[in-house]
């Protein structure tokens, strides 16, 4: 199983977004800011986790996205299927056609370690990581980054 970008982009600005939508709704320009992610990339994913019900967007001054259930509601394989990302390890899709038509040898073992991830990633909601410290410190660092930044833009020397 691989992970694209795609879906770890997804994990990451929902995070980013649960984090800093507390306080008020939050620009697809400040998320692209602080995750280095192209903002026409991001409005894709936002219109795909719009779709899927775990966002909303909100017009007028001040407007921006915010989620549409509590963080602890939305959990991290939810995320990654909003954006069609396959959590899956075989080479055959799950379809046990992987060896002329019919199951390989090894289709079990990934069809088994494809659940395994999928129950993990489930098991995790965007609540649960914005409860770790490190991924607070992280989201302040990189919001104090972004702020610096778009002073130094505002007031270059």
């Amino acid at each position: 199983m691989r992970l694209t970008t795609k879906g770890r982009y997804a994990v990451t600005a929902m995070l980013d977004l649960a984090f800093h939508s507390q306080i008020k709704p939050v620009t697809l320009t400040d998320i692209a800011a602080r995750q280095t992610i192209s903002l026409s990339y991001l409005e894709q994913l936002f219109a795909r986790l719009r779709r899927a019900g775990m966002v909303k967007g909100v017009r007028g001054p001040g407007g921006g996205y915010k989620l549409c259930r509590k963080a602890s509601d939305i959990n991290i394989s939810e995320v990654i299927a909003a954006v069609d990302e396959p959590l899956d390890s075989t080479k055959c899709g799950g379809e046990a056609n992987c060896q002329k038509d019919k199951a390989c040898l090894t289709h079990n073992l990934w069809m088994g370690l494809s659940e395994q991830i999928r129950n993990y990633l489930e098991g995790i909601s965007l609540a649960d990581l914005l409860e770790k410290n490190q991924v607070q410190e992280i989201a302040q660092r990189q919001h104090h980054d972004a702020q610096q930044a778009i002073e130094i833009y505002r007031h270059p020397e």
